[in-house]
């Protein structure tokens, strides 16, 4: 499906052609294959990403249920990457998702939109597509809804149930909506890990710096 360039190049075209739904159904068969498996079944479910997604790293999951309108044909998963349930993708073009992000449960994420002009969406409607980016080692919260054509950088939090409409720069917590920089990742963040909560750095194995930019 990346030979069709309408579906890629952003350009409007007719999400209802006959050949593209032919496809779409192929990829949604895969996916109802996954989302059946039983919670035994962890190597089906891996093998089955596998086959459905357009790259996945080591070590990166999806946990059932998840909804593609694609199967999932157009994510780019990094490695390490952990998704929680209810995944809900319009992926009708390519999604990347970086290395050790995590998404937080109820996420959903939208490549497709149509045309503000009500004669383009009527009984044969137009749409067009643009990626989605999320960076490296970010944190989706829970809830969270991403539009089409937005990049999330790395190492930034989205704070649960916030609407991201434009790219947030990296190493920032961003909420709201529409989402919104609240602040930077900052030395804060190495002594408070949730609220007055501090960090015990003797029972933490990792070495942290914070990047001052």
């Amino acid at each position: 499906m990346d030979s069709d360039s309408q579906l890629h190049d952003g350009s409007l075209y007719q999400a209802m052609d006959e050949g593209l739904l032919r496809a779409q159904k192929a990829h949604m068969e895969l996916l109802y294959d996954f989302n059946s498996a039983r919670p035994t079944e962890t190597r089906k479910r891996e093998e089955l990403l596998c086959k459905m997604l357009a790259e996945i790293g080591e070590g990166s999951f999806i946990e059932p249920p998840f909804f593609a309108n694609w199967g999932g044909c157009f994510l780019h998963l990094g490695h390490h990457v952990y998704i929680n349930h209810n995944l809900s993708l319009v992926d009708d073009t390519h999604i990347y998702i970086g290395d050790c992000t995590k998404l937080g449960p109820n996420v959903m994420i939208c490549t497709a939109g149509h045309p503000i002009l009500p004669e383009l969406r009527g009984s044969a409607p137009y749409q067009f597509n643009m990626p989605v980016r999320i960076g490296r080692n970010c944190w989706i919260g829970a809830g969270v809804c991403i539009l089409p054509g937005v990049t999330i950088d790395d190492h930034a939090v989205i704070g649960a149930v916030s609407v991201v409409t434009k790219d947030i720069p990296a190493r920032t917590v961003a909420v709201g909506n529409p989402c919104r920089v609240l602040r930077p990742i900052s030395d804060h963040d190495k002594e408070f890990y949730f609220k007055n909560k501090t960090i015990d750095w003797d029972s933490i194995r990792i070495a942290v710096e914070i990047d001052p930019s």
